[in-house]
């Protein structure tokens, strides 16, 4: 089975949502758990006369900081093992697949869990298209997992 699982964050609920499914598969399988957040300030790149990216930047980290907090109590929680780290974009032409591809092979991970919706907006579309590149590159099995809106949207027919 598996022995080290790479779940990706990102502080929505769908990231919650997938961080609870990768801790039932660690449990099941015994395996250690990487949690992690990856920052990638240029994707407002267009915008950038508008915005101080530093500051950005900082913001981005701090809400990783959040999310890998709530990860590193959850697993402690549950008695998995397992760590955290914060990644980041190499540049404007880098991205956070390529990026997250990069942590799980550096890993060794035989798994990777991720939500399937992000934030709204702009980081709404920008995570939303990572799990499909993600997945289309993808080395190892992916489990995409929907946030509950997505799931009560598709049963309730919207």
């Amino acid at each position: 089975m598996f022995q080290k699982i790479v779940v990706a964050l990102d502080g929505s609920n769908a990231s919650k949502r997938a961080l609870y499914e990768a801790l039932n598969v660690a449990e099941l399988a015994q395996a250690r758990l990487h949690a992690v957040y990856v920052v990638h300030p240029w994707c407002m790149s267009p915008y950038a006369g508008y915005f101080d990216p530093e500051r950005l930047r900082e913001v981005l980290r701090e809400d990783g900081r959040l999310a890998l907090d709530a990860a590193r109590q959850a697993m402690a929680e549950r008695g998995v093992p397992g760590d955290t780290e914060i990644e980041e974009t190499d540049g404007a032409a880098d991205d956070i697949a390529h990026c997250l591809a990069r942590c799980v092979k550096r890993e060794g991970a035989g798994l990777v869990v991720m939500g399937t919706q992000g934030r709204h907006g702009i980081g709404r579309w920008v995570l939303g298209s990572v799990a499909e590149a993600f997945a289309r590159r993808a080395d190892v099995p992916v489990l995409l997992v929907r946030s509950s809106d997505a799931t009560n949207a598709i049963s309730s027919g919207r």
